[in-house]
This record gives structure tokens, C-alpha cells and sequence, in this order.
């Protein structure tokens, strides 16, 4: 079983930033597809940003693109997202997916390519 922990979230004013965190722990002598996904109130989850296994290849939503960074600890399940000039569209709860496949990278946009799930952490953005 693999356990996915989030953390880091909190409020902020709009144009501030915001680093998250996310572990992967347990059975994982594999490494992972790790991403960002985030769901607003009465809105479907979205993805942000994945962190591809092998290739460390990554991709972002359009709406995150320039704004938000994802890296990763080099051999280890543990990936951050820093959010840079946040805004009001960016409050949700954020929350970190692991996945042990090796799909293409368009695939990694959706939640069916993570079997792991963290609890999620919230993120406000507002004056």
C-alpha cells in the first residue's frame, strides 16, 4: 500500500505564492507519475501538473503555465509545487496523485492514470 501525504496549503493574498508538498510512502521501491490535481467547490477535479516516472517529463494546464513550477527529489516519491502570482481562480483543495504505470504523457492529464490519492490541502487565494 502506498500512503500519499499533502502539505503546505494555507491562505494567501491574490499575486502571493504558495509552495506545496507532497510525500509518497510505503511500498515504493518503484518510482512514481506523480501530479497535481485541484477541485473547486461544485467543480470537477482538474489537473495542474504531473512529474512523469523515468523521463521526469512534466506537463501543466494552461490556466497554471508560467505561474506554477513542479519538481521532484531526485529518485524519490516526494514532489513540490510552487504557485507563483496566485489568484482568486486558484482557490480549491489541491491534491497530490501517485501512479505506477507508463502511459503517454497526454494520458497523465487524467485522474484514471494515478492509483494513489492524498487527503488533499487547501488552497484560498483572496484580499
Amino acid at each position: 500500500q502506498v500512503h500519499v501525504v499533502e502539505s503546505g496549503g494555507g491562505w494567501v493574498l491574490p499575486g502571493g505564492s504558495l509552495r506545496l508538498s507532497c510525500d509518497a510512502s510505503g511500498r515504493t521501491s518503484s518510482t512514481y507519475s506523480m501530479a497535481w490535481f485541484r477541485q473547486a467547490p461544485g467543480k470537477e477535479r482538474e489537473f495542474v501538473a504531473t512529474k512523469r516516472r523515468g523521463t521526469g517529463a512534466t506537463v501543466y494546464a494552461d490556466t497554471v503555465k508560467g505561474r506554477f513550477t513542479v519538481s521532484r527529489d531526485n529518485g524519490k516519491n516526494t514532489i513540490y509545487l510552487q504557485m507563483n502570482s496566485l489568484k482568486p481562480e486558484d482557490t480549491a483543495v489541491y491534491y497530490c496523485a501517485a501512479g505506477a504505470g507508463n502511459p503517454i504523457l497526454s494520458f497523465l492529464r487524467s485522474t484514471s492514470a494515478y492509483e494513489y490519492w492524498g487527503q488533499g490541502t487547501q488552497v484560498s487565494v483572496s484580499s
